[in-house]
C-alpha cells in the first residue's frame, strides 16, 4: 500500500458518517415516493367509500321511510313512526353499547413502544 493510499481514521469515519447519511437521505426519499404512491391509492379508495357510505345512508332512510309508510296501513300514521323511530333507537342503542366495550377492550401497542425504547437506547449506548 502507497502512503497516498491510506488515510487518518476520522476521515475514514467522516466517509463512513458520510455514507450512512446518503443511506438514511435514500431511504427517506424513497419512503415518502412510497408513501405519496399509496396516499393517492387511498384517496380514490376512499372517495368511493365515501360515496357508498352517503348513497347507503340514503337508501337506509328511505327504507325505513317505507317501514313508516307499510305500518302506517295498519297502525296510525304517528304510532307507525314512533315504532320505527323506537326500533331504531334501540338497536342503535345496543351497537353503542357493544362499541365502547370493545374499545375498552384495545391495548397501546406495549411491544412497539418497548422495543422503540430499546432501540433508542442501544442508539444513545453506540454514540457514547
Amino acid at each position: 500500500m502507497n502512503r497516498n493510499d491510506e488515510r487518518s481514521v476520522s476521515e475514514v469515519l467522516q466517509d463512513i458518517f458520510g455514507n450512512v447519511q446518503d443511506i438514511v437521505r435514500s431511504e427517506v426519499r424513497l419512503a415518502r415516493a412510497e408513501i405519496k404512491t399509496e396516499a393517492a391509492k387511498s384517496a380514490r379508495a376512499a372517495k368511493a367509500l365515501i360515496a357508498g357510505a352517503v348513497f347507503g345512508l340514503y337508501a337506509g332512510g328511505l327504507l325505513l321511510l317505507a317501514a313508516v309508510y307499510g305500518l302506517s296501513m295498519i297502525l296510525a300514521p304517528w304510532l307507525a313512526a314512533l315504532v320505527v323511530g323506537a326500533f331504531i333507537a334501540v338497536v342503535a342503542a345496543s351497537l353503542i353499547s357493544v362499541g365502547r366495550e370493545r374499545l375498552r377492550l384495545v391495548k397501546k401497542p406495549e411491544k412497539t413502544l418497548r422495543t422503540v425504547k430499546e432501540d433508542v437506547q442501544w442508539l444513545r449506548d453506540q454514540t457514547r
